[in-house]
């Protein structure tokens, strides 16, 4: 009957049917969380692989292992009450250096579970996975194994398992193609570098139904070779994180393509909902984020192009300034963001492109004053991104600087403490849109919106929630074709302020209700 089961789990999976199965504990584990069962469990693995392959069972306990290396065609089955235990001695998990090289040297190279140029496995079943991570070191990397690492495999799959309490990060898969990640549960907060899931130069990913509470990035999309990271679904997962949700970065060399996000509810996360990077060269295109819901968050979107240009591979040559274009996120209801505020910044002469962001409505710390709103904002090209990278932002919802065709739509934004900095500023943007936004007037003398050189932008269909000194000003001697049409103005002391630098036939006004 059990094994009955197995094989109907892994027809649900959408695994092959195991030819055979290997109990642990028929081979000489014991599950007394003391002895150190590595050589009983690779025998197994190992068995089961010169057999052609099928399931290797580990029944109810507590087995203690070193480093434990895959083979193709195995799936390693956890059952209800069992749990494969990381020896705290790392003499039990042997350095390995991969035939596929990455930025990832540098971070590590011992992990529990290990696979490299398999194919068709598969790690399933209620049972846990623990690291044991908080007897290990805080600091340096080498010295902390990763629970999962699997480079250049193919036909993945991980399934309904628990991983927790990881020394380093959680899983690393890298350079691998056809991976189905579901119904795992992440729960890892007792070290540093905690990734929940690490996608890196890989193919063909799907990651679904997953719940992960990490002490960094919940789920990440790394390209820390030379390999686009491309083909990427990653929806209904509930993510919470002491660094950020949802995040493509930081290592970005190779770079990402066709990656859709959707349905996640994300909470208590100290840096970003969802961030997007591009800092060594790569050319992040076509990303897809819809329908999140959030709270207690640093910043619900962050998007950055930087030029950190580090290499790969030691003594590498550094790469060029890449591309950041060609993103949708629509769907957001955040709520209990902090005061910095969310960017959308590139670089001068090297602009984000082509991104939308529409059916927002976010609510933020407030708090900020006149002289944060006046603050000169540092282009940083080399630093890390990090939503608080430039501090406390000019506004206290969107800060735009460097892009071009980016269009805002269907949103409102507010806060709770008093606010003195403008909703939106906009600064260097080339094709601006801002349809149908509502903004909570800030206090004071400051605008809703703060435009500065930009050129060929409209706003429309607009209006300030609340009465305001003055719904915009335009700033700027580049400023160029700058449409104001059909808002409403009736709030506003007064509705648009020219800076005296500004050409007086660059803004354009039409069919408002006025002040």
């Amino acid at each position: 009957m059990q094994r009955r089961n197995l094989l109907l789990a892994a027809a649900a999976a959408g695994l092959p049917a195991a030819a055979s199965m290997l109990n642990i504990a028929a081979r000489g584990a014991k599950g007394d969380g003391r002895t150190l069962n590595t050589k009983a469990i690779q025998a197994a693995i190992d068995a089961c692989a010169q057999g052609g392959g099928g399931t290797v069972f580990f029944p109810p306990g507590r087995y203690l292992s070193g480093t434990l290396v895959l083979r193709s065609h195995v799936r390693l089955h956890l059952d209800a009450g069992a749990v494969l235990l990381g020896s705290t001695n790392l003499a039990d998990y042997p350095a390995t250096v991969p035939g596929f090289r990455s930025y990832t040297d540098v971070y590590v190279n011992r992990s529990l579970l290990y696979a490299e140029n398999v194919q068709d496995i598969a790690i399933e079943g209620r049972g846990v996975i623990d690291g044991q991570g908080a007897r290990y070191p805080h600091g340096p990397y080498l010295v902390r194994p990763y629970l999962l690492r699997m480079i250049g495999c193919r036909d993945v799959g991980v399934c309904d398992v628990t991983m927790r309490d990881s020394p380093m990060w959680v899983q690393h898969y890298l350079n691998c193609d056809n991976v189905a990640i579901r119904g795992i549960t992440v729960h890892s907060r007792v070290n540093e570098n905690n990734d929940g899931i690490d996608i890196d130069c890989c193919a063909r990913v799907r990651i679904a139904d997953c719940d992960i509470s990490s002490g960094d990035d919940a789920i990440v999309l790394k390209s820390t070779a030379d390999r686009v990271c491309r083909d990427v679904v990653i929806t209904n997962c509930v993510l919470s994180s002491a660094c950020n949700a949802l995040k493509l970065g930081t290592e970005t060399n190779g770079g990402f393509e066709n990656i859709s996000v959707a349905n996640c509810a994300i909470y208590d996360t100290r840096l970003s909902g969802i961030g997007l990077h591009i800092v060594d060269g790569g050319t992040m295109d076509r990303i897809l984020v819809s329908n999140l819901a959030i709270h207690g968050i640093g910043a619900p979107v962050f998007i950055r192009l930087g030029n950190r240009a580090r290499p790969f591979v030691e003594g590498g040559p550094r790469p060029g300034i890449g591309k950041l274009r060609n993103v949708q996120i629509r769907g957001i209801e955040a709520t209990g963001a902090s005061r910095i505020g969310c960017s959308i910044t590139g670089l001068p002469g090297h602009d984000v492109e082509n991104v939308t962001i529409e059916n927002i409505r976010a609510v933020f710390a407030g708090g900020g004053t006149a002289a944060d709103a006046a603050r000169p904002i540092p282009e940083k090209p080399e630093g890390y991104p990090e939503h608080h990278m430039f501090g406390v932002l000019p506004s206290y919802g969107f800060f735009v600087r460097h892009a071009r065709n980016v269009r805002f739509r269907d949103m409102e934004i507010s806060y709770a403490d008093r606010e003195e900095r403008p909703g939106f500023v906009c600064e260097d943007v080339e094709r601006l849109s801002l349809d149908d936004v509502r903004i909570a007037a800030p206090a004071g003398e400051a605008a809703s919106l703060v435009l500065r050189d930009v050129r060929d932008g409209v706003v429309r269909a607009c209006r300030p929630s609340g009465r305001v000194a003055r719904y915009a000003r335009v700033e700027g001697a580049r400023t160029a074709d700058l449409v104001f049409r059909g808002n409403d103005f009736r709030l506003a002391r007064q509705a648009v302020e020219t800076a005296p630098e500004t050409p007086a036939q660059g803004v354009l006004q039409a069919e408002n209700l006025a002040p």
